[in-house]
């Protein structure tokens, strides 16, 4: 069982017992679009990012990433942090069909996929986070020069990043920007546009 520091967000009551299995922090639920509306859950999480900051954990659907962009929009930027996990194709034990895009959510996805995809958020587990060990940013300067951002077939471009890295394709440019500078330096991430040249 691992530490986390921060609130982890998620949807639904199934992706906190899952989380609850692997690691000791505090867990909210959103209760999926309900918090849109629900003004006592927004002033919690208001107080709850000021107190120990947040790790946004939602589903890599159209539905998780709303839900996201909302909470992100609630709290500073700098008490929030993003976890994310991969499209993974496939329907969870308990339910009898598929999600409406036929993906895993945060309960369905193996522990070891979850632990990693909060590190890489710089979640502070056990005491530590991986924030700030990078020496030099990606910028959004970057992503233009290297076909990211600004250019034609940008976004099929950072959907295959995306995927490569097995974040959800979804992501917005500045979203996918701040999880690769997590991942990788400029190098790596150079490196890797230059050896999947016509993939992005």
């Amino acid at each position: 069982m691992y530490t986390v520091k921060e609130t982890i967000v998620v949807e639904g009551i199934y992706d906190k017992i899952k989380l609850s299995e692997i690691v000791d922090s505090l867990i909210f639920v959103t209760d999926g679009f309900s918090v849109f509306n629900n003004k006592k859950a927004q002033k919690s999480l208001v107080t709850l990012a000021e107190k120990t900051g947040l790790v946004i954990f939602t589903d890599s659907d159209s539905a998780g990433l709303k839900i996201r962009n909302f909470v992100k929009q609630l709290v500073p930027s700098e008490q929030v942090k993003h976890a994310y996990i991969p499209e993974i194709y496939g329907k969870e034990r308990r339910k009898t069909s598929f999600s409406k895009e036929k993906t895993l959510g945060v309960e369905g996805i193996d522990s070891q996929i979850l632990l990693d995809a909060l590190r890489q958020s710089g979640a502070t587990i056990d005491g530590n986070s991986q924030k700030g060990q990078r020496q030099r940013l990606i910028s959004k300067a970057d992503f233009y020069f290297l076909g990211l951002s600004g250019g034609e077939n940008s976004a099929e471009k950072r959907q295959a990043l995306a995927r490569h890295l097995g974040l959800p394709s979804k992501l917005s440019a500045n979203m996918l920007l701040d999880v690769v500078n997590r991942l990788l330096t400029y190098n790596e991430l150079c490196e890797l546009v230059n050896s999947k040249k016509g993939e992005y």
